[in-house]
């Protein structure tokens, strides 16, 4: 009974030619370029041993992830070798168990309720191309079957309350529309309701198994969910549809007479409310928290709620006894971000995941009764001393308009070197756009503050998720590059810093922070150093002529319809891909081939561009990756990479 609010996972394939021989005819090799396992690199020099052995440590940190409770025991996601797997832990700090063995990762795992575990549903992909399948584990033989066919597209399942049937989200009818379908673990199907717009998810079963809580996601500002009748499949909306507000999870009051969902309606934030059917009346129950309600979840037993609130960008997690919505005392937990909330199946113990700014995530549990923290793994860092890790500073700087009379402050998170300055900067910035960025372990980050001494800015600017919905629609449609005069005024914060060095700056950023990084560039070149940009995009128009049938109109709803004259011009006048000849610094990029969101062909065209314009160029296509490198000997070149390329253009070691 848990959904992540505001979640669409964007899944479709978009496979770029094959990738032959070098110097073969495929766009996404340049001439020149060299095959170094999965990765086509072009314009980097050979990595040294000696950085390499530095990273090392860095680039052996672990993380483990609550998936759910088998029993008394925890499922997690964690890596023991190139890529994160499903594992058992059978006690806090105990013996750990892998499950799959896949050269994919597994993340994604939906377990059934307590009382019918034979086995669980995982998604896997291929080569990152989030083209995920659906497979049932079976305990008893520990072996996987596919449930699906193959070639399409599945995500979302939700189990009913007896663990025998599940809805879930397909496209396999036309490979552009978001349909739901039921299956039950005998094998028969139902197609629960199809669709033509709009991005649809299952959220939760009726008690009595003969509704389901469905959602449609229009935009980050708008989005709707609905009743549907199983049997008659007819849809009851939650809230008025002439209502242009946000909708994050839904979920049945354990009696089924009322929904229990977050919006923002009648508020900036995403608050938590309770909507009784037979009345039609509407509670607000965190009327006074000015943050988003991020996630909640109910106890299978009906007795408590547990949720978790986003305050400036740390969690702070609250259980309430159901009955009076009372709050229960906890103990004093990890400061950092807190998701992946998980009753156990006599709803005496709460799990959930823990990420700090200086350890990563970590999987914990509270046992109610006694309000005792129970921590169930320690994950390794490398045999590097957390002590010496470093914890951001929350800061805002002035930028060029005015709120309320006074100059708009942006947030930004700062890591800062212990060693004297001024300090060499790079600005990372988030992706989305509709993103936060949220102090999160990095081990990156942690060794460009502690080996190179850099200091990293990461900034919310204009269109970041997290401070309210008017904050959010700030850089919508024709007022794109506002968020990019958010980074001009960083820039002019940087030189004020007597620690910072505003000679020796670099952007970084991936898929829209991508974007960002070259837009950066085109408005910044004299004041930057060199750019790093992942999967990003270099034209809107192209992006989203290219993007896929299912996603187009969720981008179009962001960034503006390419296919009316008006807006067209406007995405092309502040594509970075027009405007090539004002990027005059040095550029990273990174991709992967199997990319379903950002076609590879976007790096291709700003590569090609850049590299005919003499602009320095260092290129790096993953071949079995999609939007981001997941496996781990991927990460680690690009990692070392990344640095080689900050010692040469940067921080000039």
């Amino acid at each position: 009974m848990t959904r992540q609010s505001g979640s669409i996972l964007s899944l479709l394939i978009i496979l770029l030619g094959g990738c032959a021989s070098p110097g073969g005819d495929d766009p996404g090799r340049p001439g020149d370029a060299t095959q170094i396992g999965n990765l086509v690199v072009s314009g980097v020099p050979e990595i040294p041993e000696s950085l390499t052995e530095r990273l090392r440590q860095y680039q052996n940190t672990r993380s483990a992830s609550v998936r759910g409770w088998v029993g008394d025991e925890l499922l997690i996601a964690t890596r023991f070798g190139q890529t994160a797997q499903l594992h058992r832990v059978r006690n806090p700090l105990g013996a750990r168990s892998q499950v799959t063995f896949f050269k994919e990762p597994v993340t994604q795992a939906f377990l059934p309720p307590a009382t019918n575990q034979r086995g669980f549903v995982y998604a896997r992909d291929v080569g990152g191309s989030e083209f995920y399948q659906l497979f049932f584990f079976d305990w008893t033989s520990a072996s996987s079957a596919m449930l699906t066919d193959g070639k399409s597209r599945y995500s979302s399942v939700v189990w009913d309350r007896q663990g025998e049937r599940f809805a879930y989200t397909t496209t396999e009818r036309n490979g552009r529309s978001w349909d739901i379908h039921v299956r039950s673990l005998a094998g028969d199907r139902q197609i629960a309701l199809e669709t033509d717009a709009g991005a649809w998810g299952a959220e939760d079963w009726s008690p009595d198994g003969k509704r389901l809580l469905v959602s449609r996601y229009d935009s980050i500002n708008e989005s709707y969910a609905y009743q549907l009748d199983l049997d008659t499949g007819g849809l009851v909306p939650v809230l008025d549809e002439a209502l242009k507000v946000a909708i994050g999870a839904v979920l049945y009051a354990p009696d089924g007479k009322g929904v229990y969902f977050t919006s923002d309606l009648g508020a900036e934030f995403m608050r938590l409310h309770y909507k009784d059917f037979a009345t039609g009346d509407i509670d607000v129950l965190t009327g006074d928290v000015p943050w988003n309600v991020e996630q909640f979840v109910i106890s299978p037993d009906g007795q408590h709620l547990a949720l978790t609130i986003n305050e400036d960008g740390i969690s702070r997690l609250a259980v309430w006894q159901l009955s009076g919505r009372t709050p229960l005392a906890l103990p004093e937990l990890p400061v950092g971000i807190i998701g992946d909330l998980a009753f156990r199946g006599d709803s005496g113990e709460l799990a959930f995941s823990v990420n700090q700014p200086n350890a990563p995530t970590d999987a914990f549990s509270i046992d109610l009764a006694e309000r005792k923290l129970l921590r169930w793994t320690d994950s390794e860092v490398g045999g590097l001393d957390t002590a010496g890790f470093a914890v951001p500073e929350l800061i805002s700087y002035p930028t060029f308009d005015r709120q309320a009379g006074t100059p708009r402050q942006i947030p930004a998170y700062v890591y800062r070197p212990t060693t004297p300055g001024p300090h060499p900067v790079v600005i990372a910035i988030h992706g989305g756009p509709e993103g936060q960025f949220r102090p999160r372990f990095s081990s990156t980050f942690q060794y460009m503050v502690n080996e190179l001494g850099v200091a990293v800015i990461a900034p919310n600017v204009r269109g970041s998720a997290g401070y309210g919905k008017s904050y959010l629609q700030l850089d919508n449609g024709i007022l794109r590059e506002d968020s990019v005069k958010d980074i001009g005024a960083l820039l002019d914060w940087v030189a004020e810093q007597p620690d910072l060095d505003a000679q020796r700056i670099a952007v970084m950023g991936g898929s829209y922070g991508g974007y960002m990084v070259l837009a950066s560039l085109v408005h910044y070149s004299d004041r930057l150093a060199a750019g790093i940009e992942s999967v990003g995009i270099s034209n809107f128009v192209t992006f989203l002529t290219n993007t896929q049938d299912y996603r187009r109109d969720l981008r179009r709803a962001e960034y503006g319809d390419e296919r009316e004259p008006e807006m067209r011009m406007v995405l092309e006048s502040i594509s970075p891909l027009n405007h090539v000849e004002k990027i005059q610094r040095p550029l990273l990029i990174s991709q992967g081939a199997n990319d379903p969101r950002v076609p590879a062909s976007e790096s291709v065209q700003i590569r090609d561009a850049l590299s005919e314009a003499g602009t320095p160029v260092w290129y790096i296509l993953a071949l079995d990756e999609g939007h981001g490198f997941r496996k781990k000997v991927n990460r680690d070149y690009y990692t070392a990479a990344i640095m080689m390329f900050l010692e040469r253009y940067v921080t000039g070691e």
